[in-house]
């Protein structure tokens, strides 16, 4: 489906995209941005929901590519994982269109501020490896198509739940995990897109400027999480909670 919108509308939305891109490649939560303004061009929600996967996917391939050039993720060591994460959203986003996700929407402030009290207040947090809690086979298997599902389904700070749970659940230092959570999340936004473009719920013109936009900042923004580490990362993830818990509670 097309929309007809003025030249500056879309700069604006690409505009916006771009910080997004860079917010998303260091913490996530960049669609706090995206989707508000594309409401706010009177882009229907439903629409808004599939171009946004549009342009967050190329944002996500944009980091992950950057990380797996730097070393700091290897896709062969995680593909379990990644094929769980694409297999859960491809079933969070079925099961979205035939129930409404209100549990889960209620859960979301509680959920984001777990992560943000986490980030907050946990001795160095992820600067180095630690003990993991649980097996590699386990969140591969388990956790991973948990969040995929999670995503597909609702969506909110899925690149955090991937970090930080593996920095949390496998000891995992913050800019390796960081760098995991580009890979799958970049699987699960592929999952969600196919069946927005299957659904007609894609305006092209939108997503694909949206997307050049996406692609510089998450460029920028994945090679600061490479040079600036855990002192970049965590006080955006507390940020980004913040942002996301004002969001959910005064929007």
């Amino acid at each position: 489906m097309e929309l007809s919108l003025s030249i500056e509308i879309i700069i604006m939305l690409t505009a916006v995209a771009t910080v997004a891109g860079f917010i998303d490649a260091i913490a996530g939560g960049g669609g706090l941005l995206t989707i508000p303004a594309m409401l706010l061009a009177n882009i229907p929600p439903v629409m808004t929901l599939g171009t946004n996967k549009l342009q967050a996917t190329s944002g996500a391939l944009t980091a992950s590519i950057t990380m797996i050039k730097k070393g700091v993720v290897s896709p062969s060591k995680i593909k379990l994982a990644i094929i769980g994460a694409f297999v859960g959203s491809a079933v969070g986003t079925i099961a979205v269109q035939l129930s409404p996700p209100d549990m889960l929407e209620k859960l979301i402030p509680f959920l984001i501020a777990a992560i943000g009290i986490y980030t907050l207040f946990a001795p160095s947090l992820g600067e180095v490896e630690a003990e993991p809690r649980i097996k590699e086979s386990t969140w591969q298997r388990i956790f991973s198509p948990l969040i995929g599902f999670y995503d597909g389904y609702v969506g909110p700070g899925t690149g955090m739940f991937f970090a930080l749970g593996n920095v949390a659940l496998r000891g995992k230092e913050i800019v390796s995990a960081t760098g995991t959570a580009k890979v799958l999340n970049f699987s699960t936004n592929i999952a969600s897109l196919i069946f927005f473009i299957l659904g007609g719920k894609v305006i092209w013109s939108v997503g694909l400027a949206m997307m050049v936009g996406q692609t510089v900042g998450a460029f920028a923004g994945s090679h600061m999480v490479v040079k600036g580490g855990s002192k970049i990362i965590r006080p955006m993830i507390v940020i980004m909670c913040l942002a996301m818990i004002t969001k959910y509670v005064f929007g």
